[in-house]
């Protein structure tokens, strides 16, 4: 059974799609079966992974039933991954005669023993398609950039987590903030960092001991069609994106760890 990673914030241009692409791309290099899903009508995980999404399957198909979710999805030399594109911003407000919360559990159910990771990308709102992405996930991360206006909205993205463990998945856990843009020498990054710490108690979870540098190897490799490994593994950004990989991969351990010695007692 996939373990299902969602990435998400509500605020824009934080990083969600790099790292969605990164743990993607970088969990898959470890000899694992991956699947990226783009719940972002930008469709910009794709783009990051060198999809070429025009006029091909995508995850709007699958969630619609007009393609099973098997034929829906793209593969890559990456990993396997369900496209977006603008379709979905309205799209699945059709799907479903319901609320329509876990349309994107019963479309990734045929496939879920397939996987050993399902990362999913969010669109920087709280909306139907985050709902679906939480209602699905074992676990969230939320990325947030090292500036004060990324801190704004995470009240309500705590009240969003909250409705979904009550209503859908009671065992969603928040495994972590992830500060992007950090710079440890500035008084800004310090703050932020601190407020973050403060933030991460409040929702019952900690910030991530990485945190990811400024870097431009990260912006330039979408460009190149290349997952930022391939493009310039000796960019410190790109360096921190490992580092993260093998400290989420401690964050699953230890808690499998410990649920099952719970289950024991």
């Amino acid at each position: 059974m996939a373990t299902i990673i969602t990435v998400s914030n509500q605020k824009g241009g934080v990083g969600k799609t790099t790292t969605s692409a990164a743990l993607a791309a970088g969990i898959a290099a470890k000899g694992l079966r991956v699947l990226g899903v783009d719940l972002d009508p930008q469709g910009n995980l794709g783009f990051c992974l060198g999809v070429e999404t025009a006029n091909g399957p995508t995850v709007l198909d699958a969630l619609k039933g007009v393609l099973p979710v098997q034929e829906a999805i793209c593969r890559t030399e990456y990993c396997d991954i369900l496209t977006a594109d603008i379709t979905l911003s309205s799209g699945i407000e059709r799907t479903s005669s319901g609320p329509g919360e876990c349309i994107l559990r019963d479309t990734l159910a045929p496939v879920m023993e397939k996987y050993d990771y399902i990362i999913i990308d969010t669109p920087p709102a709280l909306n139907l398609l985050t709902v679906n992405a939480y209602a699905v996930s074992d676990y969230l991360i939320i990325p947030l950039a090292s500036d004060i206006l990324s801190l704004v909205g995470l009240a309500q993205l705590k009240e969003t987590i909250e409705s979904v463990r009550e209503s859908f998945n009671p065992g969603l856990k928040v495994m972590g903030i992830l500060l992007t843009r950090f710079n440890k020498r500035t008084l800004l990054s310090r703050d932020v960092l601190e407020m973050a710490q403060q933030l991460a108690s409040q929702i019952n979870t900690v910030v991530f001991r990485t945190k990811i540098r400024t870097g431009v190897a990260i912006a330039e490799a979408p460009a190149h069609g290349e997952s930022i490994f391939d493009y310039n593994p000796r960019s410190s950004a790109v360096k921190d994106y490992q580092d993260l990989i093998q400290e989420v991969g401690e964050a699953i351990h230890i808690k499998e760890v410990m649920e099952r010695a719970k289950e024991d007692q």
